[in-house]
């Protein structure tokens, strides 16, 4: 007979209703989602915090205008922070599973934890790579500070945005770990903010800043993989 606890943590069953009330289950998948968020909002706090003591941006490299003649602030003017970004749909996709739980691979735990495993930490890796080249080029990391060098080497011979790739394998892995419909259906428009309100963005600074070194490597190199 299965016990309390088991079937608690059995995807898409819920650990607790209050009757009278509208009332939200609490399985597996929401927690996985959850904690998820939580977690990876709490490292980049982190980072933020440790910016911030150590002396926030790499300095600018002209006047405070992007290059070009244009007049332009020297940020890309993104929507907002991509990791933001990304934690608003992880919270959503918690929400989502709350409200209207649809779990699948309900009964190979143990292959969604390691296929999630696998996705987050290839992702992790990559954002550590993308990071320690930015760190030697001396260039801002944030989208909302200026970009001081133009980096082209190392894992950006292979993808020009492994911080990004690197943040959706992380996204991925805990929506596969969770057995989440609601977090891998939500990829697709996840995708398309940061396309179009981020990189889209970080393009068109970059090529008004680089001007013809952007482009060439622009041309070289795959936006994605």
């Amino acid at each position: 007979m299965p016990t309390f606890a088991s079937a608690a943590l059995r995807p898409g069953r819920p650990r607790w209703r209050r009757k009278g009330d509208l009332a939200v289950a609490i399985s597996e998948t929401v927690l996985i989602l959850a904690g998820g968020t939580v977690v990876l909002a709490i490292v980049f706090g982190i980072r933020v915090a440790i910016r911030a003591v150590a002396g926030g941006a790499a300095p600018r490299s002209d006047g405070g205008e992007a290059s070009g003649g244009s007049g332009a602030p020297d940020v890309p003017g993104v929507i907002a922070l991509p990791p933001l970004i990304f934690l608003a749909f992880l919270a959503a996709a918690a929400v989502l599973e709350a409200i209207i739980p649809l779990p699948v691979l309900a009964g190979q735990a143990l292959a969604r934890y390691l296929a999630g495993a696998v996705l987050a930490v290839c992702g992790f890796v990559l954002i550590f790579m993308a990071a320690g080249r930015f760190n030697a080029a001396g260039t801002n990391i944030p989208p909302t500070l200026p970009t001081t060098a133009l980096v082209v080497d190392g894992i950006y011979r292979r993808t020009r945005n492994p911080f990004y790739l690197g943040t959706t394998l992380i996204y991925l892995g805990l929506g596969v770990a969770a057995g989440s419909f609601w977090a891998i259906a939500l990829v697709v428009p996840l995708l398309w903010v940061i396309n179009t309100g981020v990189i889209a963005r970080e393009e068109q600074y970059l090529e008004r800043k680089f001007g013809d070194d952007y482009r060439a490597y622009k041309a070289r190199v795959r936006r994605w993989v």
